[in-house]
């Protein structure tokens, strides 16, 4: 009867909004996990929820993969550049491939990796074919969720001739780029900057606003020689004034780069320009976030006409008649990419949010969000709303990297649902760095890992055994800390980060030119204090004990506090082990230790990280539930 009632009501939607029904323009699907956006984070979370086993189908708006990298043609990747892991690692190893080295692609200033759209598009096709659980259906955007009681069960779509797909689904990924699904599935969210009271951030505002960070149609410039003439027709509402300091010229002297350097920001290989040019270029404020995809698309029109007038002046008043829009990259009529850059939409209201205070002290008393951590983010805060005259100024602290906490992709009221891309549960604040293309695609392969987890044991996101997914991850070779000294390729590198999560041994924070980062110094001697200070958590034994001795820990030292944890390891059971280790020392009571062998012996013999935690960080009983 249920079933009935719930297909009754899906026609009368679908007819009342005009949407045909009919068999042969119409289609259900059925699936483990199904992925709303095949974005920058819906990509990596499809492709890695299909590697786990998970039959795994994602819909995109457009006919391409990748979102901001491709669809929207910001070709030119943000942040994590030593901090290559996981599906971000493949996909750079798959552009330098193709263009045959690093250096081949650290052709602009804005970033060490750039390429044209249409290439990583096809990279990613190619990483999506390869998967035998996954679908990917272009074309179609999203409609509307289907739900039973709390609990999000699929999602209907359509397409331009107004045919109808249905996909029911155990575990529904939100990828779109503004939070379409998690807003029709009922879950809370935020839009705008929020004020200081209510996320007890210094620099949020004495009270919110709903102000949204300024979007870009990018344009993709092709130089087609000396000697040609690719200028565009000048379009209607063209207004050179609006540029004029964009660049140094006789109108604008005193402006910071010359022409040349302007365009070389987001130089490509093969004599291709992005252009995505922040200052007086082709930045728009537009919020977009409350329209249908008709109304967007109507919108839009204004953001597409601005970029037109800025690569007009390019061409008219700055000389460059030989860059046209390259002929050879979107398949569209007007040779502009099929989605506008959206730096900012929705956010989730999640089990929990993330905010600039977690950033900047995460191993503060009160926090241990850190212990929940699934991706990683060096980025700077950066907020672009220099277009909206209302929008406040303000300035940020600078910031180390970071991890990105499990909670955030998992709304706080609605079940079966989780979110990736950009919609997760972060301050507006903290949005400036997370929003990148890294963070994202990084944060979109723990939702991949997360939903195919909550498939295969039939729990829902809020229920999961947090270990579980990072030891997944961990085993993707993914970092949850950003230990910039200690990469996926050495052998003790998930010891390492399972120790940083536990928060026993910390990493240091370091804001660093816009390339922020932590480090573990696992060479560096380590102090019976400091490993004391923190095992406390995990035995509060130790508590009886005075620890307040800085001397560095010799592995007499460290059997002596294992055994106070009520580990007692004798000195002969470590010889037996200690080839396995490679520390390339030999064994000895008085040998003094380093943070890494430390890490390593800790997580060997304690286990600590098998302590389940709770979304906050904080360790749970044993008993707790936690599937």
């Amino acid at each position: 009867m249920k079933k009935c009632t719930h297909f009754v009501w899906l026609i009368l939607f679908v007819s009342a909004n005009g949407f045909s029904m009919q068999p042969s323009s119409s289609r259900i699907l059925h699936c483990d996990v199904l992925v709303v956006g095949g974005g920058t984070g819906g990509t990596a979370a499809g492709i890695q929820s299909a590697r786990l086993g998970a039959k795994t189908i994602m819909v995109d708006s457009t006919p391409w993969l990748g979102g901001m990298l491709t669809a929207a043609g910001v070709s030119a990747t943000d942040g994590n550049n030593r901090l290559p892991s996981g599906i971000w690692q493949e996909f750079r190893e798959a552009i330098w491939k193709r263009y045959r080295g690093p250096r081949a692609v650290s052709t602009g200033w804005v970033s060490k990796t750039c390429f044209q759209p249409r290439v990583a598009d096809s990279i990613f096709k190619s990483m999506a074919a390869q998967e035998k659980k996954l679908k990917v259906i272009y074309n179609y955007w999203f409609l509307h969720v289907l739900k039973s009681g709390d609990k999000v069960t699929g999602a209907i779509f359509t397409d331009n001739k107004k045919s109808v797909l249905i996909i029911y689904a155990r575990v529904i990924i939100d990828a779109t780029e503004l939070g379409d699904v998690f807003k029709d599935a009922g879950a809370g969210y935020d839009v705008g900057m929020e004020a200081r009271s209510y996320t007890g951030e210094p620099w949020a505002l004495d009270s919110g606003n709903d102000i949204i960070q300024d979007i870009t149609w990018v344009a993709t410039l092709k130089d087609y020689g000396p000697g040609t003439d690719k200028t565009i027709p000048r379009p209607a509402t063209y207004d050179s004034s609006m540029f004029f300091c964009s660049c140094k010229t006789k109108l604008c002297p005193n402006a910071e780069w010359t022409p040349q350097q302007m365009l070389d920001y987001g130089r490509l290989p093969d004599h291709e320009y992005m252009i995505n040019w922040p200052i007086h270029g082709n930045d728009m404020y537009l919020n977009a976030i409350n329209m249908n995809h008709e109304q967007r698309d109507q919108a839009y029109k204004a953001a597409k006409e601005k970029t037109l007038c800025f690569v007009y002046y390019i061409q008219h008043a700055l000389g460059y008649k030989n860059l046209g829009l390259a002929d050879d990259e979107y398949p569209t009529n007007d040779k502009l990419p099929f989605i506008p850059y959206n730096r900012e939409g929705r956010r989730v209201k999640g089990i929990v949010r993330f905010t600039i205070n977690d950033i900047l002290h995460p191993y503060s008393k009160s926090r241990t969000l850190y212990r929940t951590a699934i991706s990683v983010g060096d980025y700077p805060i950066d907020l672009h709303v220099t277009e909206n005259p209302k929008a406040p100024k303000r300035t940020f602290p600078h910031i180390p990297s970071f991890g990105i906490p499990l909670g955030c992709l998992i709304p706080a009221r609605v079940n079966g649902l989780i979110v990736a891309d950009k919609g997760i549960s972060v301050s507006n604040i903290v949005n400036g760095a997370t929003r990148v293309t890294t963070c994202v695609m990084l944060t979109g392969q723990a939702a991949g890992v997360l939903a195919w987890y909550c498939s295969y044991h039939h729990v829902e996101p809020r229920d999961v055994n947090i270990r579980k997914i990072q030891e997944v991850l961990l085993d993707k070779n993914t970092y949850l800390l950003p230990f910039i000294d200690v990469t996926p390729s050495d052998p003790d590198f998930k010891a390492i980060q399972r120790m940083g999560v536990t928060g026993i041994i910390r990493g240091a924070g370091v804001p660093y030119n816009g390339a922020n980062q932590t480090w573990f110094y696992p060479e560096r001697p380590i102090s019976q204090y400091e490993l004391v200070q923190g095992l406390r958590d995990y035995y509060p034994t130790l508590d009886d004990y005075d620890f307040a001795s800085g001397e560095t820990l010799t592995m007499d030292a460290l059997l002596n506090i294992f055994a106070l944890t009520g580990n007692k390891i004798p000195l002969s059971e470590v010889r037996q082990d200690w080839g396995r280790f490679g520390f390339g020392k030999p064994l000895s009571g008085g040998l003094q230790l380093n943070r890494k062998m430390v890490a390593v012996l800790v997580d060997y013999y304690l286990h600590p990280f098998d302590r389940p935690i709770d979304f906050s960080g904080k360790l749970k009983y044993v008993n707790d539930k936690q599937g």
